[in-house]
């Protein structure tokens, strides 16, 4: 069978635009992600305010809020990358760097938000081509299974 000579179904097409949404959240997210895995971007300091934490069964997330100032510039309500209970006293400031990424800075250590942003998007990738290579690799149609005529 020839790629194109049958439609695809609903279900195909609902999986391919399901993996160009997972391409397209990665591709907008991986500037910032590699910016913070090189550690570029505007370095000033983070002063922690507070922690803000929501409980799962089993689990803790934490987030340090607080202000990051670079010379006259001054983005305050926001949040430390990878910050946990344990990481600030309020008041305490450390250096820091902004991507440009709405609500994070980073700490010196940057980030591996990368790892994330590239298996997103292999998998939007691989969803959004599984439907065609799935039908391109069929054979000549259910012929095989009526031969015995």
């Amino acid at each position: 069978m020839k790629l194109g000579t049958k439609r695809l179904g609903a279900f195909d097409l609902v999986i391919i635009v399901g993996g160009l949404m997972l391409v397209l959240l990665a591709a907008t997210n991986l500037g910032s992600a590699l910016a913070a895995l090189r550690g570029a971007g505007t370095w000033g300091t983070f002063t922690a305010q507070r922690v803000e934490c929501v409980q799962h069964p089993g689990h803790e997330q934490c987030s340090w809020l607080g202000e990051f100032r670079s010379g006259r510039r001054l983005r305050p309500e926001i949040t430390l990358y990878g910050a946990d209970r344990e990481t600030f006293v309020p008041g305490q400031v450390v250096r820091a760097f902004d991507t440009g990424r709405r609500g994070h800075v980073y700490g010196p250590g940057g980030s591996n938000e990368w790892v994330m942003i590239a298996l997103l998007l292999v998998a939007g990738l691989g969803l959004a081509a599984w439907p065609l290579l799935r039908r391109s690799g069929r054979g000549g149609g259910s012929a095989g299974a009526d031969s015995s005529g």
